[in-house]
């Protein structure tokens, strides 16, 4: 009996080999792609499952992917599969664009799923345009009316500039700056509203928006115009108040400036009238010290204060002489009768 007990061990041994590289190699995946046209070396399943992949995923992935005419590779799977990528996305992706005859290489569709955006998305928006529709664009036309437009932006994923090309913000923006652009140029308002084509054909150029983007731009299509307010106008307005506020300000300033020399003018009168007050109080003195010092006689005194009086009468007299003749009555003339 102890003769048979080194080949039993050693059988058992190869047994729990054998049985570790069925459970390991998943006989029933391995016969799937052999099935399928497609063929998954054992070794393959192996590195699959020893990186900790999903191995149903990947083989299942690569057999629709070889049965559609994509040429990829198990390798290329498994490492997009380590850098947690969507393989299955990426591969449908590539199925869609095979069969709609589209240019899609491989390590793009990988680059793409990688960096985050949806390259099945960006395939699909290839094959059927997408339609893009702008928020109300507001701009004023040279008459100073305001119009608000919308605008539909039919656009095309180019999967050749996908990478690294601007998005559909960039595009909108540039939209709309055009859209301004147009409205700004248009020398009245109606204009726009007769032939809103003529945003696309003056303001707008296709070309220019989609360069360094990742999309073709189809077609640019103005969905609504809406007349909004008189904006020229409320501006003459608004700049005739300021106006008359600063012709206000400068006639107040003048009426101030003119209050002030009218009282700086009171105030020098009243100087002038007290200057005359205190040299008429200084004349008696003068005259008081004249007589002291034998400058002046009592007779001289007396002819000068007769030549003040007589100077006044006559003042007075020529005074009322001329108020009396105004009032008199102009004289009538006589009529002789018969």
């Amino acid at each position: 009996m102890e003769q048979y007990i080194g080949p039993i061990i050693v059988v058992g041994i190869l047994a729990i080999i054998i049985v570790t590289l069925v459970v390991l190699i998943q006989p029933g995946l391995w016969f799937r792609a052999l099935i399928s046209g497609t063929w998954v070396p054992v070794h393959a399943i192996l590195r699959i499952r020893f990186k900790k992949l999903d191995s149903r995923l990947l083989i299942n992935c690569f057999i629709k992917a070889r049965k559609s005419g994509v040429k990829i590779t198990m390798n290329q799977l498994e490492v997009h599969a380590q850098a947690r990528g969507n393989v299955n996305t990426v591969v449908d992706a590539l199925i869609a664009a095979h069969n709609a005859n589209v240019p899609l290489p491989i390590e793009t569709a990988l680059a793409v799923d990688l960096a985050g955006r949806d390259i099945k998305d960006a395939v699909k928006h290839n094959i059927t345009p997408k339609v893009i529709e702008t928020d109300k664009i507001t701009a004023i036309a040279k008459d100073g009316i305001e119009l608000s437009v919308r605008a539909k932006i039919t656009v095309r994923t180019n999967l050749t500039r996908i990478i690294g090309g601007v998005l559909e913000e960039t595009i909108i923006a540039r939209v709309c700056e055009g859209i301004i652009t147009a409205i700004g140029n248009a020398n009245i308002h109606k204009e726009i509203i007769e032939s809103p084509d003529r945003i696309s054909k003056i303001g707008l150029d296709a070309r220019k928006i989609s360069q360094n983007s990742a999309f073709d731009i189809l077609s640019i299509d103005v969905s609504d115009v809406e007349v909004g307010r008189n904006i020229g106008a409320e501006l003459n307005i608004d700049e005739a108040e300021a106006t008359k506020f600063v012709a206000q300000a400068e006639a107040e300033k003048r009426r101030s400036e003119a209050l002030a020399s009218e009282q700086e003018m009171r105030a020098l009168t009243q100087e002038m009238r007290a200057r005359v007050v205190a040299a008429e109080a200084e004349l008696p003195r003068a005259i008081a010290d004249a007589f002291a010092r034998g400058n002046i006689s009592v007779n001289d005194y007396y002819k000068m204060q007769n030549l003040i009086s007589d100077t006044e009468m006559r003042q007075a007299i020529a005074s009322t002489s001329g108020t009396s003749r105004d009032a008199l009555p102009s004289p009538k003339k006589k009529t002789k009768l018969g």
